[in-house]
């Protein structure tokens, strides 16, 4: 490695507007964000699937798709 090339390496602590609070390394002093990993709601579960002008409904019927995303058995 090249000397006097690198930034410094401080120890940082990340604070989401949550209030969760993350003790890191990192080339900044102090991070603040607004969403993090204890808050996300793909993390959380919570996350919701908005279907915009029925098109989860258009592509499951163009595919043949049940409620689960299995495919629907073909009756005679």
């Amino acid at each position: 490695m090249k000397p006097k090339i690198h930034p410094k390496y401080y120890e940082t602590t990340i604070t989401c507007a949550c209030g969760n609070v993350i003790e890191t390394r990192c080339t900044v002093k102090d991070v603040r964000v607004e969403i993090c990993s204890n808050c996300h709601p793909f993390f959380t579960g919570k996350q919701k699937l908005v279907d915009t002008a029925g098109r989860i409904d258009r592509f499951r019927r163009k595919y043949g798709l049940d409620e689960k995303g299995k495919k629907k058995s073909k009756e005679s």
